[in-house]
C-alpha cells in the first residue's frame, strides 16, 4: 500500500476531537479539492507492507488510529487486510473517507467520518452513501459560506443520519457567520473548529 505519512498527535476535529492518536495517511485521492490542505497526499507515498505499518504504529505507542488520506478506500484490499490486524491486536480505528466509495465493508472495523463535499470544494460525494451511516459513525461538512451551509442544510433534510453531524469551517472563512447561521437556523449539527491547526500541530 501507499502510505503518505504515520505520525501521532491529537486528533482535531470529529467524534474523538482532542484524543491522542496515531495517523496513518493513504496517499492517493480521486478528487481535487479547492481548499485541500493535504495536497501533498494527493499522489506519491511510501510503498509499504501491511507489517511494516503495524511496526511503525506500535513504536508510537497508543491505541487509538486515525486513517486517512488522500483516500483510504481507492486501496480497499491492503486497507481491509490492514484493519484485519488492528481487530486482532485491540485498536480502536476511525476512517475518514470523501465519501465516493462504498464504505461498508470497513464498518465492522471502525468507524466512518464521512466528508460530504460542498459546492466550494468543486468536488462532489455519492450522497446515497449517507444510508449507510450508522450512530457510531459521523458526518462533516466542511464549509466556506452561506452557500455551503445551505447545501448542508438541504441534504441533512433530504437523509436520515443517523450518525452525529459536523459543520466545520474552511480555514479562513467567516467562522462567527457560520455559527450564527446555525443558531438561527437551529440546525442539528455540532460546529467545530478544526483544533490542529488552532494549536499549530499536524
Amino acid at each position: 500500500m501507499r502510505i503518505s505519512e504515520i505520525f501521532r498527535s491529537l486528533q482535531g476535529e470529529g467524534l474523538n476531537q482532542g484524543r491522542p492518536c496515531i495517523f496513518i495517511r493513504f496517499a492517493g485521492c480521486n478528487l481535487r479539492c479547492v481548499w485541500c490542505d493535504t495536497t501533498y497526499a494527493q499522489s506519491g507515498g511510501e510503498e509499504m507492507t501491511v507489517n511494516q505499518v503495524l511496526d511503525r504504529v506500535w513504536l508510537l505507542n497508543g491505541t487509538h488510529i486515525c486513517i486517512t488520506g488522500g483516500e483510504p478506500f481507492l486501496q480497499r484490499e491492503a486497507l481491509l487486510a490492514l484493519l484485519e490486524k488492528f481487530s486482532i491486536h485491540g485498536y480502536s480505528v476511525e476512517i475518514e473517507t470523501n465519501g465516493t466509495l462504498d464504505f461498508r465493508d470497513a464498518q465492522q472495523y471502525a468507524s466512518i467520518c464521512m466528508d460530504v463535499k460542498c459546492p466550494s470544494s468543486r468536488e462532489s460525494s455519492d450522497l446515497s452513501l449517507l444510508r449507510q451511516i450508522t450512530p457510531r459513525d459521523c458526518v462533516k461538512f466542511v464549509v466556506a459560506d452561506l452557500a455551503d451551509l445551505r447545501y448542508a442544510q438541504a441534504v441533512i433534510a433530504q437523509y436520515d443520519i443517523r450518525g452525529e453531524i459536523f459543520v466545520s469551517p474552511v480555514e479562513g472563512s467567516d467562522r462567527r457567520a457560520i455559527a450564527e447561521y446555525i443558531v438561527e437556523q437551529n440546525l442539528p449539527v455540532r460546529f467545530q473548529v478544526q483544533l490542529h491547526k488552532i494549536l499549530g500541530v499536524r
